[in-house]
């Protein structure tokens, strides 16, 4: 699991070998939740949660 960032003890993380669409982990503590990264065309267009 890489971690990606850590800002005030939320840890932002992925899976590579994890299933589509692309979506980052976030967890502080025991709590954890999951954000989906929307792309067309190569660009970046919207964060679903």
């Amino acid at each position: 699991m890489p971690k990606i960032f850590e800002y005030f003890g939320l840890i932002f993380y992925f899976y590579s070998n994890e299933h589509e669409p692309i979506h980052v982990h976030v967890a502080l503590g025991d709590c954890e939740t999951i954000f989906e990264l929307i792309m067309e065309n190569g660009e970046f267009k919207e964060i679903r949660r």
